[in-house]
């Protein structure tokens, strides 16, 4: 079974910086895109971003140039870099991989809380 472990949240004042990791069981992030998801209070989930095997990126428009997604394949672990934080991204984050638009390939994990909040 395969499981997804993120890490690296915690508490950070408006226009601070947060970076988390999502490590993953095996090699099941092999040749796949890997994306980042998160889960405000009362909002459905929603991918904020994406990155491929060999690296190619995606960011949902309310975070392009704030956040930063990357991996190391040898490790099989993927990596959220946040920056300039707001209360807005205030969410539980998630790392899966995508199966169509909707769907994931995995059971989630627990996830990683982030709480932006003077």
């Amino acid at each position: 079974q395969a499981q997804l472990v993120e890490s690296g949240g915690g508490l950070v004042q408006p226009g601070g910086s947060l970076r988390l990791s999502c490590a993953a069981s095996g090699n099941i992030f092999s040749n796949k895109v890997v994306g980042w998801y998160r889960m405000g209070s009362g909002k459905p989930r929603e991918l904020v971003a994406t990155i491929s095997s060999d690296g190619i990126t995606n960011y949902e428009n309310s975070v392009k140039g704030r956040f930063s997604i990357s991996r190391d394949n040898a490790k099989n672990t993927v990596t959220l870099q946040m920056t300039s934080l707001k209360p807005q991204d205030t969410a539980v984050y998630y790392c899966n991989v995508p199966s169509g638009a909707t769907l994931v390939l995995y059971s989630w994990g627990q996830g990683t809380q982030v709480t932006v909040s003077s």
